[in-house]
């Protein structure tokens, strides 16, 4: 899910793929922690879902 927003967020552009995953930093997700094979967290998947609807991006 977090690769989902920063995917359709940066739209290819690399530059703005990395001011995504500041944002998300300062905003308390951990990109670089989470993978596809990580278990799912409830509280992590709501503040990502808060996080993309602030970035105008549907999950």
């Amino acid at each position: 899910m977090i690769e989902q927003v920063i995917a359709q967020k940066a739209r290819g552009n690399a530059v703005i793929a990395n001011s995504v995953r500041t944002k998300m930093y300062l905003k308390g997700i951990a990109v670089d922690k989470y993978t596809a094979v990580s278990p799912d967290d409830p509280a992590v998947m709501q503040k990502v879902r808060e996080i993309a609807r602030e970035f105008g991006v549907v999950v």
